[in-house]
């Protein structure tokens, strides 16, 4: 049995790079499979490992100074969902790019905690709730009644704000969510410096909501950036609100197109894989560049091999 973590902590890191040096050998020295991005704002990371081996390095990075409260979501699973590790520094442990100042490791928004957040959805009426996570992740599971923007990346949002604002009054109260809770701590803070002041964030995000609370009110899974790439939030409906791109019916498990040259990422039902042999089109399926399809492997609970692009999910 493994366990797997997501982490962050905005906290001013010193000498970054040199951090980034230490904190991968460390990594290595625990056999610690992963994502982990450092940068002069803290650190942001999903790891995996023997239960041991992660006990040891949560120990570790709450024994620096800073680090102390970092919160851990854990999950235990039969096998490691990472191909390798990767420890690197980044301008920012998550990219908004915003046109204004914005510092987490000084200033926190508001946050609800779980059981806060569903008195709100239960009990108020007044009020807007935002997805703030990429289209592809919102599309196979979020909360009951939210916007979700349709954007291919979190340095989106900015934009995507100025574009609303006139449909946002500036007097209503805004929930925002996203995966684990670190996108909501910078999109919170500039949506105060844009001039609404009733901004509240699901403190520890879909996971720890889904722990707490058991999912009620959130439809659909909840989209990981591992090889296990979407897990179950409310176990007592766990249906799937999507459906596959090729054959219309439901289904929520994402594949790459086989098609080396187009690779896309897309929702794909077992059926329409083995007719399409796992390309994404007609015309992919064609391709002269079509990796072998193996359907057994494809809809394996975990894949190693896929390799989606865009500023938060790397190729690895």
């Amino acid at each position: 049995m493994y366990k797997v973590i997501l982490y962050y902590k905005f906290n001013e890191v010193e000498e970054p790079q040199a951090f980034t040096k230490t904190h991968k050998e460390l990594c290595r020295l625990l056999n610690l499979s992963g994502r982990v991005y450092v940068s002069d704002e803290g650190i942001n990371g999903t790891l995996a490992g023997t239960i041991e081996n992660i006990d040891s390095y949560k120990e570790h990075l709450c024994s620096l100074k800073g680090f102390e409260a970092t919160q851990f979501k854990e999950d235990e699973s039969d096998v490691i969902p990472f191909a390798k590790l990767i420890v690197k520094y980044r301008p920012e442990i998550v990219s908004l790019r915003a046109d204004v100042v914005i510092k987490p490791h000084e200033r926190r928004g508001n946050h609800l905690n779980p059981t806060e957040w569903r008195h709100v959805l239960e009990n108020e009426k007044d009020f807007v709730i935002i997805d703030a996570r990429n289209n592809y992740e919102s599309k196979v599971g979020h909360f009951e009644g939210a916007i979700l923007p349709d954007l291919k990346n979190f340095y989106d949002f900015p934009n995507w704000l100025n574009e609303v604002e006139s449909e946002i009054p500036k007097e209503k109260k805004v929930l925002m969510y996203c995966t684990g809770g670190i996108r909501c701590e910078k999109f919170s803070l500039l949506m105060e410096a844009k001039g609404w002041n009733d901004v509240y964030q699901l403190d520890g995000g879909i996971i720890n909501y889904g722990k707490v609370e058991g999912g009620d009110h959130f439809k659909g899974k909840c989209f990981v950036f591992d090889d296990r790439l979407v897990v179950p939030v409310n176990p007592a409906d766990d249906e799937p609100i999507s459906h596959c791109e090729l054959t219309g019916t439901p289904a929520d498990t994402y594949l790459n197109c086989a098609n080396m040259d187009c690779n896309r990422l897309f929702i794909c039902s077992p059926e329409g894989a083995e007719v399409y042999k796992g390309a994404c089109s007609e015309e992919c399926m064609h391709s002269k560049r079509l990796r072998p399809f193996n359907a057994e492997n494809a809809f394996a609970p975990f894949r190693k091999w896929y390799h989606y692009f865009d500023a938060d999910f790397k190729k690895i």
